[in-house]
């Protein structure tokens, strides 16, 4: 385990509700992206 890994670590076990907010971010931006690249990929011809 390096020094940044535990430095995170300890931050997080400091701050647990970050824990949730950074699975809100991810799960955001995961579906955030797929919406965009699902919209994309439906334009069809000129």
């Amino acid at each position: 385990m390096t020094m940044a890994d535990n430095k995170f670590s300890q931050f997080l076990s400091d701050h647990p509700r970050m824990i949730g907010v950074l699975f809100s971010m991810l799960v955001f931006l995961s579906t955030t992206g797929a919406a965009m690249a699902s919209e994309t990929a439906s334009t069809s011809g000129p």
